[in-house]
């Protein structure tokens, strides 16, 4: 089984990248979804980040947008987080990675914002980039609810720069063309990764 790291600053669009590798049939773990698994009632974040953050847990599940803003601009409280939500996210990933194996799957995704801000990007068999022009990221990020230029700055502040995740990838994929295009880097990417380069 092959394993990639996927990753891509914030609006690159990533997210659309993962699905198209997971139609293709690679299995996909996807860290945002793991740490809405861990934040929900129930979550095994639950209670950790009540102790350290209250304020962000105002009934049974955390308050993704109440935690976020606590942590925002304070580093102190987000290496805090960081030390409560890194290993959970971690065991989140170790299971999947295990069921994939044992399951025979092809190819295992794992979509990591941080990939290379946590150091991770050497954990894999190919290394997939998804960019897209600063003015294209830009406005896609903007368009989100409750998004401002200082959240974006601060949020792109933590973020290794895009020309230096591009530099150290094994692939980058292209997402400011049509999705028609995208899709066929997407499939060219997955073959070569898995020794098909001359499939059809």
């Amino acid at each position: 089984m092959k394993t990639v790291g996927l990753t891509g600053s914030i609006g690159m669009g990533k997210s659309t990248v993962a699905r198209m590798f997971a139609d293709l049939g690679a299995v996909l773990w996807d860290a945002d979804d793991a740490v809405h698994r861990l934040y929900a009632a129930g979550g095994a974040a639950v209670a950790p980040v009540r102790k350290a953050f209250p304020d962000a847990v105002p009934g049974d599940a955390v308050d993704r947008e109440r935690l976020g803003a606590l942590v925002l601009n304070d580093p102190d409280a987000l290496r805090a987080l960081e030390a409560i939500v890194h290993p959970l996210v971690a065991s989140d990933r170790a299971d999947l990675v295990a069921a994939a194996a044992r399951d025979g799957a092809p190819m295992l995704v794992l979509d990591i914002p941080l990939l290379f801000e946590t150091g991770q990007q050497d954990a894999f068999d190919a290394v997939v980039v998804v960019s897209a022009p600063e003015a294209v990221q830009r406005r896609r990020v903007l368009a989100r609810p409750g998004m401002t230029q200082e959240k974006l700055d601060a949020i792109l502040a933590r973020q290794t720069p895009d020309a230096e995740k591009r530099a150290r990838a094994d692939y980058v994929i292209p997402t400011d063309t049509s999705l028609d295009k995208t899709r066929a880097a997407v499939r060219s990417v997955y073959r070569r990764i898995l020794g098909r380069e001359d499939s059809r």
